[in-house]
């Protein structure tokens, strides 16, 4: 008997890649509990522990810092950006630094949605910035809703900000110590509160 002349749809997926996953998570789609996506990112993050793992590990001189940094999102960093660990990022591989960028010890990054710091910013002890939300229907607890955090230029986050999914920081502003900031603030402004206000512009007098 000869084989029919219409192929067979194969029912084997594709493996998604981490390419792939990024792709989808700067789309803002949701990653599903428990599907392919997930199990990526799952692997990515079990990376992203162990170079924590190393970075927090006793004392390493500020190039050591900046290579494990580097290691952590693949990619390159400046020679200008400084980091006083301990450090973790959730993910690691969803994260831009621009240049001279100072990030003070005990900072957490849940990145999977993305996360860009500015030239000259300033990220104060203990900061947490997350990219992520969960779906809000108790059968859909486990989905992955990602949301980008832009940080702009000179921005001075204050020790212990929280900034939520989806917030952007204009350029030039201050975020005040304890603020949770959910949502945007402009340019060249003094924000506080939880969650946080504007108070006041800044000026070159302030």
């Amino acid at each position: 008997m000869t084989a029919p002349d219409h192929a067979v749809p194969s029912t084997v997926e594709t493996p998604m890649t981490l390419t792939d996953l990024l792709a989808a998570l700067n789309a803002g789609e949701t990653i599903t509990g428990n599907s392919p996506g997930h199990a990526v990112m799952h692997e990515t993050s079990q990376e992203a522990l162990r170079i924590a793992g190393e970075l927090n590990s006793g004392y390493h001189p500020p190039a050591r810092v900046r290579e494990l940094l580097a290691e952590l999102i693949g990619a390159h960093v400046d020679e200008t950006v400084t980091l006083f660990p301990p450090f973790t990022a959730d993910f690691g591989k969803n994260i831009t630094l621009g240049r001279r960028i100072f990030i003070n010890s005990g900072c957490r990054f849940q990145d999977q949605g993305g996360i860009s710091i500015g030239d000259d910013s300033l990220i104060g002890h203990n900061a947490v910035i997350a990219t992520l939300q969960h779906g809000m229907q108790p059968s859909r607890r486990g989905d992955l809703i990602p949301s980008p955090v832009v940080i702009g230029r000179n921005v001075w986050l204050g020790a212990n900000v929280t900034v939520l999914p989806g917030v952007s920081i204009g350029d030039d502003s201050v975020i005040g110590a304890g603020s949770v900031v959910t949502k945007d603030i402009p340019g060249g402004v003094i924000a506080v509160g939880s969650p946080a206000r504007v108070v006041r512009a800044i000026d070159e007098q302030s």
